[in-house]
């Protein structure tokens, strides 16, 4: 019998004292979060005087002083920049929802250690016992000396917006949202190396996005960037287009940069013709919508664990088919980039993450696969070993290239 989600904001849940064990203690999920995933250790000796007297006092106040006097030298004599706060407060918790910052911990220290495995960047999970924006957003100014770059996570839309919007004013250091950003660099690496697979460019696509929350619309953002021909971004109501009275002021923006032919209505009508579907929203898309698409189209459904259109129906219709899993082929995984863009970043103490180092970071993922291009092989595996060095160089790169590099 499989354990049992229980909301700890829930009336019904309870607390037991000493701690609540598992409904199911055989779980292995369970026996391997035991205690954590993560620990810090020290990368230098303590084991005499000596050593005490280097790394704390009395040694240690020479180097305070020294950054006192030239506080660049932060970067040099610190650890801030090789470590990512990743911060949440809980609310947009993997497909739970809102289940507070306690229960998304085995989230963040899941996203560490995939900072490290993949990118060998130290991360800090950052829980917050508040949801105000402007609290957010103070709470990690504060925090920010501490760190060579924020990674928001899990933070529901549309408040991700505005938190990511006003850090990156505030600070100089880079923040990303990852729900958004990561995404968004992994789905234009599949969708060009599809494109390429069919002897299309970008440009020649016409793709449609199930959903306009964090994810929609930074892979909306993206692919407009990138320069495809055009792309229509779907909610609850239909195409988000001008023409509608009822769009919130994120997805008014949305309105004025996509959805250049004019369709308005339903997922369904949208679909019809199109190159490209991208799901990030849930839900079930029609398997006669699927068909109406044009031939040799991309269905990328990717969300977890139900995708929007099984990959079975997608195979009938399409030639390339992603999904959000990894029992599948061409798994969109967020972990394919993140760990790159930030080591790039904090390789030349990057001011910030800008739109060129994230397309560079799709370029350079979407390069990995290289000749073994195959329509159950658009986007390699986190296993990779050759995807987070690529991506790395190709952001540390963009980011000298745009003046935001600080070595």
């Amino acid at each position: 019998m499989a354990a049992e989600i229980v909301n700890p904001r829930s009336e019904n849940s309870t607390d037991q004292e000493g701690g609540a064990e598992p409904l199911d203690p055989f779980d292995p999920a369970f026996a391997l979060h035991r205690g954590g995933k993560m620990a810090v250790q020290a990368t230098v000796p303590v084991l005499d005087k000596d050593d005490l007297s280097l790394a704390y006092t009395p040694g240690v106040a020479r180097v305070c002083t020294a950054i006192a006097e030239q506080p660049e030298l932060v970067h040099d004599y610190t650890w801030k920049s090789s470590v990512v706060a990743v911060v949440t407060d809980g609310t947009a918790v993997l497909g739970l929802g809102d289940i507070g910052p306690e229960a998304s911990l085995p989230v963040m220290e899941g996203k560490a250690i995939l900072f490290k495995q993949f990118g060998g960047v130290d991360a800090v999970p950052i829980a917050l016992a508040c949801t105000d924006v402007d609290e957010i957003i103070e709470t990690v100014v504060r925090l920010a000396p501490s760190f060579g770059g924020v990674n928001l996570e899990d933070i529901s839309a549309p408040r991700c917006f505005e938190i990511e919007r006003r850090l990156q004013e505030r600070l100089d250091i880079p923040v990303f949202h990852d729900d958004q950003h990561g995404t968004a660099v992994v789905t234009l690496a599949a969708l060009r190396n599809a494109a390429r697979l069919s002897g299309r460019a970008v440009g020649d696509l016409r793709a449609v996005i199930s959903g306009a929350g964090a994810a929609g619309v930074a892979i909306a953002k993206m692919l407009v960037e990138a320069g495809i021909g055009d792309v229509a971004v779907t909610d609850r109501k239909g195409v988000v287009s001008r023409d509608r009275e009822d769009l919130t002021s994120v997805k008014r923006e949305l309105a004025e940069f996509t959805n250049k032919a004019g369709i308005s209505g339903s997922l369904e009508t949208a679909l019809e013709g199109a190159d490209v579907f991208i799901g990030v929203s849930g839900g079930t898309v029609p398997e006669a919508a699927v068909a109406s698409m044009a031939e040799g189209a991309f269905v990328f459904a990717m969300a977890n664990p139900n995708p929007e259109v099984h990959p079975d129906v997608a195979h009938k219709y399409a030639a390339v088919v992603a999904t959000g899993r990894s029992d599948f082929p061409n798994q969109i995984n967020n972990v394919l980039a993140f760990p790159g863009i930030f080591a790039g970043a904090l390789q030349v103490r990057a001011s910030r993450i800008t739109e060129g180092m994230k397309i560079a970071a799709a370029e350079a993922l979407a390069a990995v696969v290289g000749d073994d291009l195959a329509p159950d092989y658009v986007i390699p595996s986190p296993f990779d070993e050759r995807v987070a060095p690529a991506v790395t160089a190709a952001v540390a790169a963009a980011a000298r290239a745009e003046g935001v590099a600080r070595r």
